[in-house]
Protein backbone atom coordinates (compact mmCIF):
# COMPACT_ATOMS: atom_id res chain seq x y z
CA UNK A 1 0.00 0.00 0.00
CA UNK A 2 1.05 3.57 -0.53
CA UNK A 3 2.55 5.64 2.24
CA UNK A 4 0.06 8.01 3.83
CA UNK A 5 2.29 10.96 2.98
CA UNK A 6 1.49 10.47 -0.71
CA UNK A 7 -1.18 12.95 -1.69
CA UNK A 8 -3.74 12.30 -4.39
CA UNK A 9 -4.48 15.74 -5.76
CA UNK A 10 -8.16 16.35 -6.07
CA UNK A 11 -8.66 19.81 -7.35
CA UNK A 12 32.15 31.22 -28.87
CA UNK A 13 33.36 28.65 -26.95
CA UNK A 14 35.44 26.35 -24.81
CA UNK A 15 34.64 24.11 -21.90
CA UNK A 16 38.21 23.94 -20.62
CA UNK A 17 38.60 25.77 -17.34
CA UNK A 18 34.95 25.36 -16.31
CA UNK A 19 33.82 23.48 -13.23
CA UNK A 20 34.54 20.22 -13.52
CA UNK A 21 20.05 9.27 -23.17
CA UNK A 22 16.62 9.60 -28.78
CA UNK A 23 18.48 5.91 -29.16
CA UNK A 24 17.20 2.99 -27.07
CA UNK A 25 19.28 1.45 -24.23
CA UNK A 26 18.90 -2.18 -23.27
CA UNK A 27 20.02 -3.42 -19.86
CA UNK A 28 21.98 -6.62 -19.79
CA UNK A 29 22.71 -6.94 -16.08
CA UNK A 30 23.34 -5.06 -12.90
CA UNK A 31 26.77 -3.49 -12.56
CA UNK A 32 28.69 -5.94 -10.40
CA UNK A 33 32.07 -7.41 -9.64
CA UNK A 34 32.00 -11.18 -9.54
CA UNK A 35 35.51 -11.43 -8.08
CA UNK A 36 34.73 -9.79 -4.74
CA UNK A 37 30.96 -10.37 -4.81
CA UNK A 38 30.14 -6.68 -4.75
CA UNK A 39 27.23 -4.90 -6.32
CA UNK A 40 27.02 -1.32 -7.59
CA UNK A 41 24.41 0.71 -5.73
CA UNK A 42 23.15 4.27 -5.77
CA UNK A 43 22.78 5.28 -2.12
CA UNK A 44 21.16 8.50 -0.93
CA UNK A 45 20.63 10.09 2.47
CA UNK A 46 19.26 13.35 3.79
CA UNK A 47 22.69 14.27 5.17
CA UNK A 48 25.04 13.98 2.19
CA UNK A 49 28.22 14.75 4.13
CA UNK A 50 27.39 12.18 6.78
CA UNK A 51 26.73 9.62 4.05
CA UNK A 52 30.20 10.21 2.60
CA UNK A 53 31.73 9.77 6.06
CA UNK A 54 29.91 6.51 6.71
CA UNK A 55 30.95 5.10 3.35
CA UNK A 56 34.55 6.12 4.03
CA UNK A 57 34.44 4.15 7.28
CA UNK A 58 33.74 1.06 5.18
CA UNK A 59 37.04 1.65 3.31
CA UNK A 60 35.03 2.08 0.13
CA UNK A 61 35.80 4.69 -2.53
CA UNK A 62 32.63 5.80 -4.32
CA UNK A 63 32.65 5.47 -8.09
CA UNK A 64 30.42 8.54 -8.44
CA UNK A 65 29.55 11.46 -6.21
CA UNK A 66 26.00 12.56 -7.08
CA UNK A 67 25.21 15.60 -4.90
CA UNK A 68 22.31 16.53 -7.18
CA UNK A 69 20.28 13.81 -5.42
CA UNK A 70 22.36 13.58 -2.19
CA UNK A 71 23.73 10.27 -3.35
CA UNK A 72 26.85 8.21 -3.99
CA UNK A 73 27.40 5.30 -6.32
CA UNK A 74 29.59 2.63 -4.78
CA UNK A 75 30.44 -1.06 -5.04
CA UNK A 76 29.44 -2.80 -1.80
CA UNK A 77 29.13 -6.40 -0.73
CA UNK A 78 26.10 -7.47 1.28
CA UNK A 79 27.88 -7.13 4.62
CA UNK A 80 29.00 -3.60 3.83
CA UNK A 81 25.54 -2.63 2.68
CA UNK A 82 24.00 -4.00 5.87
CA UNK A 83 26.57 -2.16 7.99
CA UNK A 84 25.81 1.10 6.20
CA UNK A 85 22.07 0.64 6.62
CA UNK A 86 22.55 0.06 10.34
CA UNK A 87 24.68 3.20 10.67
CA UNK A 88 22.49 5.57 8.68
CA UNK A 89 19.03 5.86 7.21
CA UNK A 90 19.59 5.51 3.48
CA UNK A 91 17.68 4.81 0.29
CA UNK A 92 19.29 2.17 -1.89
CA UNK A 93 18.79 1.66 -5.60
CA UNK A 94 20.65 -0.73 -7.88
CA UNK A 95 22.93 0.97 -10.37
CA UNK A 96 21.75 -0.64 -13.58
CA UNK A 97 24.13 -1.36 -16.43
CA UNK A 98 22.73 -0.38 -19.81
CA UNK A 99 23.86 -0.57 -23.41
CA UNK A 100 22.83 0.51 -26.86
CA UNK A 101 20.75 -2.03 -28.71
CA UNK A 102 21.20 -3.26 -32.24
CA UNK A 103 18.35 -4.37 -34.47
CA UNK A 104 17.27 -4.06 -38.06
CA UNK A 105 17.30 -0.90 -40.11
CA UNK A 106 15.35 -0.31 -43.28
CA UNK A 107 15.84 2.24 -46.02
CA UNK A 108 17.89 3.05 -49.03
CA UNK A 109 21.00 5.06 -49.79
CA UNK A 110 20.34 8.70 -50.53
CA UNK A 111 22.66 11.38 -51.85
CA UNK A 112 22.41 15.02 -50.79
CA UNK A 113 19.34 14.55 -48.58
CA UNK A 114 16.79 17.35 -48.42
CA UNK A 115 16.19 19.42 -45.30
CA UNK A 116 12.45 19.07 -44.62
CA UNK A 117 11.91 19.27 -40.84
CA UNK A 118 11.77 23.06 -40.63
CA UNK A 119 9.03 23.23 -43.24
CA UNK A 120 7.04 20.49 -41.47
CA UNK A 121 7.02 22.33 -38.15
CA UNK A 122 6.80 25.87 -39.57
CA UNK A 123 10.24 26.87 -38.31
CA UNK A 124 11.15 28.27 -41.74
CA UNK A 125 8.98 31.32 -41.08
CA UNK A 126 10.70 31.81 -37.73
CA UNK A 127 14.06 31.80 -39.50
CA UNK A 128 12.71 34.39 -41.94
CA UNK A 129 12.28 36.66 -38.91
CA UNK A 130 16.00 36.16 -38.13
CA UNK A 131 15.46 33.97 -35.10
CA UNK A 132 17.96 31.10 -35.29
CA UNK A 133 18.27 30.18 -31.61
CA UNK A 134 21.05 32.64 -30.79
CA UNK A 135 22.13 32.99 -27.17
CA UNK A 136 20.87 29.59 -26.02
CA UNK A 137 22.93 26.48 -25.29
CA UNK A 138 21.40 23.02 -25.70
CA UNK A 139 22.95 20.11 -23.83
CA UNK A 140 22.70 16.60 -25.27
CA UNK A 141 22.91 13.84 -22.68
CA UNK A 142 23.79 11.04 -25.04
CA UNK A 143 26.71 9.14 -26.60
CA UNK A 144 28.86 12.20 -27.24
CA UNK A 145 28.97 14.97 -29.81
CA UNK A 146 31.38 14.95 -32.76
CA UNK A 147 32.21 18.23 -34.54
CA UNK A 148 33.11 16.26 -37.68
CA UNK A 149 36.16 18.44 -38.17
CA UNK A 150 37.85 18.61 -41.54
CA UNK A 151 34.73 18.53 -43.69
CA UNK A 152 32.40 21.28 -44.79
CA UNK A 153 29.47 19.08 -43.77
CA UNK A 154 30.65 19.14 -40.18
CA UNK A 155 30.98 22.90 -39.87
CA UNK A 156 27.30 23.21 -38.97
CA UNK A 157 27.98 21.80 -35.52
CA UNK A 158 31.02 23.91 -34.72
CA UNK A 159 30.00 27.27 -36.22
CA UNK A 160 26.69 29.05 -36.70
CA UNK A 161 25.18 30.64 -39.80
CA UNK A 162 27.47 33.66 -39.39
CA UNK A 163 30.65 31.62 -38.97
CA UNK A 164 30.89 32.13 -35.21
CA UNK A 165 32.07 29.34 -32.92
CA UNK A 166 29.19 27.69 -31.09
CA UNK A 167 30.57 24.37 -29.80
CA UNK A 168 31.22 24.16 -26.06
CA UNK A 169 32.89 20.76 -26.26
CA UNK A 170 31.96 17.60 -24.39
CA UNK A 171 31.80 16.56 -20.76
CA UNK A 172 32.57 12.86 -20.37
CA UNK A 173 30.39 11.74 -17.46
CA UNK A 174 31.94 8.27 -17.59
CA UNK A 175 35.47 9.47 -16.88
CA UNK A 176 34.54 12.81 -15.31
CA UNK A 177 36.62 14.80 -17.82
CA UNK A 178 36.07 17.79 -20.10
CA UNK A 179 37.35 18.16 -23.67
CA UNK A 180 37.00 20.75 -26.42
CA UNK A 181 36.63 17.90 -28.90
CA UNK A 182 34.77 14.64 -28.90
CA UNK A 183 35.47 11.60 -31.04
CA UNK A 184 32.04 10.01 -30.77
CA UNK A 185 32.09 6.30 -31.53
CA UNK A 186 28.34 5.63 -31.64
CA UNK A 187 26.92 8.37 -33.87
CA UNK A 188 23.60 8.68 -32.08
CA UNK A 189 24.38 11.78 -30.02
CA UNK A 190 25.76 13.67 -33.01
CA UNK A 191 22.71 12.78 -35.10
CA UNK A 192 20.23 14.05 -32.51
CA UNK A 193 22.22 17.22 -31.87
CA UNK A 194 22.43 18.02 -35.57
CA UNK A 195 18.65 17.84 -35.92
CA UNK A 196 18.36 20.59 -33.34
CA UNK A 197 21.36 22.74 -34.20
CA UNK A 198 23.01 21.96 -37.57
CA UNK A 199 23.83 25.19 -39.45
CA UNK A 200 24.56 23.44 -42.76
CA UNK A 201 22.38 23.98 -45.83
CA UNK A 202 21.05 21.39 -48.24
CA UNK A 203 21.42 21.71 -52.03
CA UNK A 204 18.23 23.76 -52.16
CA UNK A 205 19.53 26.36 -49.72
CA UNK A 206 17.45 25.21 -46.78
CA UNK A 207 19.07 24.93 -43.37
CA UNK A 208 18.96 21.57 -41.62
CA UNK A 209 18.86 22.55 -37.96
CA UNK A 210 15.78 23.86 -36.19
CA UNK A 211 17.93 26.29 -34.15
CA UNK A 212 21.12 26.54 -36.26
CA UNK A 213 22.70 29.30 -34.15
CA UNK A 214 22.11 27.64 -30.80
CA UNK A 215 25.30 26.68 -28.98
CA UNK A 216 25.82 22.96 -28.39
CA UNK A 217 27.41 20.96 -25.60
CA UNK A 218 27.80 17.20 -25.44
CA UNK A 219 27.32 15.28 -22.20
CA UNK A 220 28.62 11.79 -22.82
CA UNK A 221 27.11 9.10 -20.60
CA UNK A 222 27.61 6.13 -22.93
CA UNK A 223 30.93 4.51 -23.80
CA UNK A 224 32.30 3.24 -27.10
CA UNK A 225 30.20 0.08 -26.80
CA UNK A 226 27.08 2.07 -26.03
CA UNK A 227 27.03 1.10 -22.35
CA UNK A 228 26.16 3.33 -19.41
CA UNK A 229 24.89 3.24 -15.85
CA UNK A 230 22.32 5.25 -13.96
CA UNK A 231 25.21 6.83 -12.07
CA UNK A 232 26.88 8.08 -15.26
CA UNK A 233 23.63 9.65 -16.47
CA UNK A 234 22.94 11.30 -13.12
CA UNK A 235 26.50 12.65 -12.97
CA UNK A 236 25.94 14.15 -16.41
CA UNK A 237 22.82 15.95 -15.21
CA UNK A 238 24.67 17.15 -12.12
CA UNK A 239 27.46 18.60 -14.27
CA UNK A 240 24.93 20.37 -16.50
CA UNK A 241 23.53 22.20 -13.49
CA UNK A 242 27.01 23.14 -12.30
CA UNK A 243 27.84 24.91 -15.58
CA UNK A 244 24.43 26.06 -16.79
CA UNK A 245 24.93 29.71 -15.83
CA UNK A 246 28.44 29.84 -17.24
CA UNK A 247 27.49 28.54 -20.68
CA UNK A 248 23.82 29.59 -20.66
CA UNK A 249 22.61 26.01 -20.85
CA UNK A 250 18.85 26.35 -20.94
CA UNK A 251 17.75 23.16 -22.69
CA UNK A 252 18.71 19.58 -21.86
CA UNK A 253 17.85 16.91 -24.45
CA UNK A 254 17.46 13.35 -23.15
CA UNK A 255 16.90 11.02 -26.07
CA UNK A 256 16.64 7.79 -24.11
CA UNK A 257 13.98 5.86 -22.30
CA UNK A 258 13.62 2.80 -20.11
CA UNK A 259 11.09 0.75 -18.22
CA UNK A 260 9.69 2.26 -15.04
CA UNK A 261 10.77 0.24 -12.01
CA UNK A 262 8.93 2.38 -9.47
CA UNK A 263 6.77 5.44 -9.20
CA UNK A 264 8.37 8.39 -10.95
CA UNK A 265 9.34 10.11 -7.69
CA UNK A 266 11.26 7.11 -6.37
CA UNK A 267 13.55 6.65 -9.36
CA UNK A 268 16.98 8.26 -8.72
CA UNK A 269 17.43 9.23 -12.37
CA UNK A 270 14.02 10.91 -12.38
CA UNK A 271 14.90 12.76 -9.19
CA UNK A 272 17.91 14.29 -10.95
CA UNK A 273 15.72 15.20 -13.94
CA UNK A 274 13.26 16.94 -11.63
CA UNK A 275 16.16 18.86 -10.04
CA UNK A 276 17.16 20.13 -13.49
CA UNK A 277 13.62 21.31 -14.24
CA UNK A 278 13.40 22.97 -10.83
CA UNK A 279 16.70 24.76 -11.55
CA UNK A 280 15.23 26.40 -14.66
CA UNK A 281 16.48 24.01 -17.34
CA UNK A 282 13.89 22.91 -19.90
CA UNK A 283 14.15 19.12 -20.09
CA UNK A 284 13.03 17.47 -23.34
CA UNK A 285 12.83 13.68 -23.30
CA UNK A 286 11.90 11.09 -25.90
CA UNK A 287 8.80 9.03 -25.19
CA UNK A 288 10.58 5.88 -26.33
CA UNK A 289 10.10 3.41 -29.17
CA UNK A 290 8.02 0.76 -27.43
CA UNK A 291 4.72 1.80 -29.03
CA UNK A 292 2.03 1.51 -30.11
CA UNK A 293 0.78 -0.16 -26.92
CA UNK A 294 -0.45 1.95 -23.99
CA UNK A 295 1.67 2.59 -20.90
CA UNK A 296 4.94 2.26 -22.80
CA UNK A 297 6.40 5.67 -21.89
CA UNK A 298 9.29 5.02 -19.52
CA UNK A 299 12.05 6.77 -17.57
CA UNK A 300 12.59 9.74 -17.73
CA UNK A 301 9.63 10.51 -20.00
CA UNK A 302 7.25 9.48 -17.21
CA UNK A 303 8.25 12.52 -15.13
CA UNK A 304 5.06 14.62 -15.19
CA UNK A 305 6.86 17.99 -15.12
CA UNK A 306 9.00 17.68 -18.24
CA UNK A 307 8.25 17.73 -21.98
CA UNK A 308 7.95 14.21 -23.36
CA UNK A 309 7.97 13.83 -27.14
CA UNK A 310 6.41 11.21 -29.39
CA UNK A 311 7.05 10.77 -33.12
CA UNK A 312 5.00 11.37 -36.26
CA UNK A 313 5.96 10.96 -39.90
CA UNK A 314 5.21 12.84 -43.10
CA UNK A 315 4.93 9.45 -44.85
CA UNK A 316 7.67 10.53 -47.30
CA UNK A 317 5.41 13.28 -48.71
CA UNK A 318 6.66 16.41 -46.99
CA UNK A 319 4.45 18.72 -49.04
CA UNK A 320 1.23 16.79 -48.34
CA UNK A 321 0.11 16.76 -44.71
CA UNK A 322 -3.07 14.78 -45.36
CA UNK A 323 -1.23 11.46 -45.26
CA UNK A 324 0.83 12.23 -42.17
CA UNK A 325 0.50 9.71 -39.39
CA UNK A 326 1.69 8.81 -35.95
CA UNK A 327 4.72 6.52 -36.04
CA UNK A 328 3.74 3.05 -34.90
CA UNK A 329 6.88 2.76 -32.75
CA UNK A 330 6.06 5.92 -30.79
CA UNK A 331 5.43 5.08 -27.13
CA UNK A 332 2.05 5.95 -25.65
CA UNK A 333 0.67 6.86 -22.24
CA UNK A 334 -0.74 7.02 -19.75
CA UNK A 335 1.97 6.64 -17.13
CA UNK A 336 1.38 4.25 -14.26
CA UNK A 337 0.58 7.28 -12.10
CA UNK A 338 -2.19 8.30 -14.49
CA UNK A 339 -0.56 11.19 -16.35
CA UNK A 340 -1.28 11.98 -19.99
CA UNK A 341 1.91 11.40 -22.00
CA UNK A 342 3.50 12.32 -24.35
CA UNK A 343 2.84 16.05 -24.25
CA UNK A 344 3.60 16.60 -27.91
CA UNK A 345 4.75 14.87 -31.10
CA UNK A 346 7.32 15.91 -33.73
CA UNK A 347 8.84 14.50 -36.94
CA UNK A 348 10.71 11.29 -36.19
CA UNK A 349 9.80 8.83 -38.93
CA UNK A 350 12.91 9.29 -41.10
CA UNK A 351 15.01 12.30 -40.16
CA UNK A 352 18.28 13.35 -41.78
CA UNK A 353 21.17 14.26 -39.50
CA UNK A 354 24.95 14.36 -39.34
CA UNK A 355 26.90 11.21 -38.56
CA UNK A 356 30.49 10.21 -39.32
CA UNK A 357 30.78 7.28 -41.72
CA UNK A 358 33.03 5.32 -39.35
CA UNK A 359 30.72 5.38 -36.32
CA UNK A 360 29.16 2.20 -35.01
CA UNK A 361 25.65 2.94 -36.26
CA UNK A 362 26.76 3.97 -39.75
CA UNK A 363 28.98 0.91 -40.06
CA UNK A 364 26.16 -1.41 -39.04
CA UNK A 365 23.57 0.25 -41.27
CA UNK A 366 25.39 1.70 -44.31
CA UNK A 367 22.18 1.71 -46.36
CA UNK A 368 21.12 4.77 -44.40
CA UNK A 369 24.32 6.74 -45.01
CA UNK A 370 24.72 9.09 -47.99
CA UNK A 371 28.40 8.28 -48.37
CA UNK A 372 29.39 11.65 -46.94
CA UNK A 373 28.25 12.91 -43.56
CA UNK A 374 24.48 12.50 -43.57
CA UNK A 375 22.47 9.62 -42.18
CA UNK A 376 18.74 8.92 -42.07
CA UNK A 377 17.46 7.62 -38.75
CA UNK A 378 14.10 7.11 -37.08
CA UNK A 379 12.82 7.30 -33.53
CA UNK A 380 11.40 9.43 -30.77
CA UNK A 381 15.03 10.39 -30.09
CA UNK A 382 15.01 12.37 -33.31
CA UNK A 383 11.62 13.88 -32.48
CA UNK A 384 13.00 15.07 -29.14
CA UNK A 385 15.86 16.79 -30.98
CA UNK A 386 13.30 18.69 -33.08
CA UNK A 387 11.47 19.95 -30.00
CA UNK A 388 14.72 20.94 -28.25
CA UNK A 389 15.44 23.15 -31.26
CA UNK A 390 12.00 24.76 -31.04
CA UNK A 391 12.51 25.43 -27.33
CA UNK A 392 15.78 27.22 -28.16
CA UNK A 393 13.90 29.45 -30.63
CA UNK A 394 11.34 30.27 -27.94
CA UNK A 395 14.03 31.16 -25.41
CA UNK A 396 15.86 33.32 -27.95
CA UNK A 397 12.69 35.34 -28.43
CA UNK A 398 11.93 35.51 -24.70
CA UNK A 399 14.79 34.47 -22.38
CA UNK A 400 12.59 35.06 -19.31
CA UNK A 401 10.32 32.07 -20.00
CA UNK A 402 10.33 29.46 -17.24
CA UNK A 403 10.28 25.75 -18.05
CA UNK A 404 6.60 25.59 -17.09
CA UNK A 405 5.81 28.51 -19.41
CA UNK A 406 7.72 26.90 -22.29
CA UNK A 407 5.77 23.67 -21.80
CA UNK A 408 2.48 25.57 -21.58
CA UNK A 409 3.01 27.44 -24.85
CA UNK A 410 4.32 24.44 -26.74
CA UNK A 411 1.22 22.46 -25.88
CA UNK A 412 -1.25 25.30 -26.25
CA UNK A 413 0.01 26.01 -29.77
CA UNK A 414 0.33 22.40 -30.95
CA UNK A 415 -1.71 21.14 -33.90
CA UNK A 416 -3.76 18.05 -33.06
CA UNK A 417 -4.50 15.44 -35.70
CA UNK A 418 -8.16 15.16 -36.69
CA UNK A 419 -9.61 12.85 -39.31
CA UNK A 420 -11.96 13.87 -42.10
CA UNK A 421 -14.94 13.30 -39.80
CA UNK A 422 -13.72 16.04 -37.49
CA UNK A 423 -12.81 13.63 -34.71
CA UNK A 424 -9.44 13.08 -33.08
CA UNK A 425 -7.39 10.80 -35.32
CA UNK A 426 -5.36 9.60 -32.33
CA UNK A 427 -5.91 9.46 -28.61
CA UNK A 428 -4.40 12.14 -26.38
CA UNK A 429 -2.38 9.28 -24.90
CA UNK A 430 -0.76 8.85 -28.32
CA UNK A 431 -0.41 12.39 -29.70
CA UNK A 432 -0.67 14.52 -26.55
CA UNK A 433 -1.65 18.06 -27.50
CA UNK A 434 -0.58 17.40 -31.10
CA UNK A 435 2.34 18.19 -33.41
CA UNK A 436 4.75 20.95 -32.47
CA UNK A 437 4.51 24.16 -34.48
CA UNK A 438 7.41 26.57 -34.07
CA UNK A 439 5.76 29.72 -35.44
CA UNK A 440 2.63 29.29 -33.34
CA UNK A 441 4.65 28.45 -30.22
CA UNK A 442 6.54 31.74 -30.57
CA UNK A 443 3.32 33.67 -31.16
CA UNK A 444 1.56 32.06 -28.22
CA UNK A 445 1.02 34.07 -25.03
CA UNK A 446 -0.71 31.48 -22.84
CA UNK A 447 0.28 31.30 -19.18
CA UNK A 448 -0.38 28.99 -16.26
CA UNK A 449 -1.46 26.05 -18.39
CA UNK A 450 1.14 23.44 -17.47
CA UNK A 451 2.05 21.76 -14.18
CA UNK A 452 -0.36 23.99 -12.27
CA UNK A 453 -1.63 21.24 -9.98
CA UNK A 454 1.88 20.02 -9.23
CA UNK A 455 4.46 21.18 -6.69
CA UNK A 456 7.96 20.09 -7.63
CA UNK A 457 9.55 21.30 -4.39
CA UNK A 458 7.12 19.31 -2.26
CA UNK A 459 7.55 16.35 -4.59
CA UNK A 460 11.35 16.34 -4.31
CA UNK A 461 11.17 16.82 -0.54
CA UNK A 462 8.95 13.77 -0.25
CA UNK A 463 6.13 15.77 1.33
CA UNK A 464 3.57 14.96 -1.35
CA UNK A 465 3.45 13.10 -4.64
CA UNK A 466 0.97 13.21 -7.47
CA UNK A 467 -1.33 11.16 -9.65
CA UNK A 468 -2.89 12.25 -12.92
CA UNK A 469 -6.47 12.08 -14.22
CA UNK A 470 -6.15 9.05 -16.50
CA UNK A 471 -8.35 6.09 -15.71
CA UNK A 472 -9.57 2.87 -17.25
CA UNK A 473 -13.21 1.92 -17.75
CA UNK A 474 -14.99 -1.41 -17.52
CA UNK A 475 -14.23 -2.15 -21.16
CA UNK A 476 -10.52 -1.77 -20.47
CA UNK A 477 -10.21 1.51 -22.39
CA UNK A 478 -8.28 4.48 -21.10
CA UNK A 479 -9.89 7.89 -20.68
CA UNK A 480 -9.32 11.26 -19.03
CA UNK A 481 -11.64 11.91 -16.13
CA UNK A 482 -14.02 14.81 -16.57
CA UNK A 483 -13.91 14.75 -20.37
CA UNK A 484 -16.28 13.29 -22.92
CA UNK A 485 -16.38 10.10 -24.96
CA UNK A 486 -14.05 11.64 -27.55
CA UNK A 487 -11.22 11.22 -25.08
CA UNK A 488 -11.72 7.50 -24.54
CA UNK A 489 -8.93 5.51 -26.17
CA UNK A 490 -10.62 2.44 -27.62
CA UNK A 491 -7.77 -0.01 -27.66
CA UNK A 492 -9.42 -2.33 -30.16
CA UNK A 493 -9.01 0.43 -32.73
CA UNK A 494 -5.29 -0.19 -33.25
CA UNK A 495 -4.79 1.43 -36.67
CA UNK A 496 -2.22 4.21 -36.73
CA UNK A 497 -2.51 4.81 -40.45
CA UNK A 498 -5.23 7.36 -39.90
CA UNK A 499 -7.49 8.79 -42.55
CA UNK A 500 -7.16 12.06 -44.39
CA UNK A 501 -5.60 14.10 -41.60
CA UNK A 502 -6.06 17.72 -40.67
CA UNK A 503 -3.69 19.33 -38.19
CA UNK A 504 -5.73 21.89 -36.26
CA UNK A 505 -4.65 24.51 -33.76
CA UNK A 506 -6.13 25.42 -30.38
CA UNK A 507 -6.96 21.84 -29.53
CA UNK A 508 -5.61 22.16 -26.02
CA UNK A 509 -7.46 25.30 -25.05
CA UNK A 510 -10.78 24.32 -26.61
CA UNK A 511 -10.88 20.74 -25.42
CA UNK A 512 -8.45 19.04 -23.07
CA UNK A 513 -7.62 21.45 -20.27
CA UNK A 514 -3.91 20.90 -19.73
CA UNK A 515 -4.06 23.06 -16.59
CA UNK A 516 -5.75 20.14 -14.88
CA UNK A 517 -3.72 17.16 -16.03
CA UNK A 518 -2.82 16.40 -12.43
CA UNK A 519 -6.22 16.97 -10.87
CA UNK A 520 -9.63 15.37 -10.94
CA UNK A 521 -12.82 15.47 -8.90
CA UNK A 522 -13.40 11.73 -8.94
CA UNK A 523 -10.04 9.99 -9.04
CA UNK A 524 -10.71 6.28 -9.58
CA UNK A 525 -7.17 5.39 -10.61
CA UNK A 526 -5.57 3.20 -7.98
CA UNK A 527 -2.25 1.41 -7.75
CA UNK A 528 -1.46 -1.32 -5.25
CA UNK A 529 1.98 -2.65 -4.44
CA UNK A 530 2.02 -6.39 -3.93
CA UNK A 531 5.20 -6.99 -1.94
CA UNK A 532 7.84 -9.00 -3.76
CA UNK A 533 6.68 -8.85 -7.35
CA UNK A 534 5.46 -5.24 -7.43
CA UNK A 535 2.36 -5.82 -9.49
CA UNK A 536 0.51 -2.64 -10.32
CA UNK A 537 -3.21 -3.24 -10.62
CA UNK A 538 -5.87 -1.02 -12.11
CA UNK A 539 -8.93 -0.79 -9.87
CA UNK A 540 -11.55 -2.04 -12.30
CA UNK A 541 -13.78 -5.07 -12.09
CA UNK A 542 -11.63 -7.34 -14.18
CA UNK A 543 -8.91 -9.72 -13.08
CA UNK A 544 -7.33 -9.56 -16.51
CA UNK A 545 -6.43 -5.87 -16.27
CA UNK A 546 -3.11 -6.36 -14.56
CA UNK A 547 0.08 -4.54 -15.42
CA UNK A 548 3.34 -6.18 -14.46
CA UNK A 549 6.40 -4.04 -13.90
CA UNK A 550 9.53 -6.22 -13.83
CA UNK A 551 11.21 -4.48 -10.94
CA UNK A 552 12.95 -7.56 -9.63
CA UNK A 553 14.16 -8.67 -13.05
CA UNK A 554 17.71 -7.43 -13.53
CA UNK A 555 17.41 -7.96 -17.28
CA UNK A 556 14.87 -5.15 -17.51
CA UNK A 557 16.71 -1.96 -18.25
CA UNK A 558 16.71 1.53 -19.59
CA UNK A 559 16.86 1.98 -23.34
CA UNK A 560 18.14 4.55 -25.85
CA UNK A 561 16.18 4.42 -29.12
CA UNK A 562 16.37 0.97 -30.60
CA UNK A 563 16.29 0.51 -34.33
CA UNK A 564 12.88 0.95 -35.87
CA UNK A 565 11.67 0.82 -39.42
CA UNK A 566 11.51 4.28 -41.01
CA UNK A 567 7.98 5.46 -41.60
Amino acid sequence: MLNNSIKRIIKPLSLLGLVGFSAWLVSTSLSSNVKDNTQSYIISAENYQLLKEKVKVLNVTPSHELPIINALAANLNQAQLTQLQQALTVKVSQNYTVELSGGNAWGKRKWQPKAVVNDLIDATSVHADRNFGDGVTIGFLDTGLDQLQGTSAGLGLSTDLYGRDKFWGTYDAINNTVSNYSDEESGHGTHVASIAGNADYDVYGKVYGVAPNAALVGIKAFDSEGKATYADVIRGIDWALQVKDQINLKVLNMSFSGYARSYYWEDPLNQAVMKAWQAGVVVVASAGNKGPDPMTVGVPGNVPYIITVGAMTDNYTESDSSDDKLATFSAAGPTVEGFVKPEIVAPGGHVTGLMAFDTQIAQEHPEFHDGGRYFEMSGTSQAAGVVSGVVALMLTQDPTLTPDEVKCRLMDSAHAAFNNNGKLAYSVFQQGAGMVNAADALANTATECANQALNIAQDLNGDEHFFGPANINEEGNFYVEGLGDEYVWKLDDTSLDGDTLLWRMNFATNALDWRNTASTDTLLWRMNFETDTLLWRMNVESDTLLWRMSVANSATGIDVNNWVEPQ
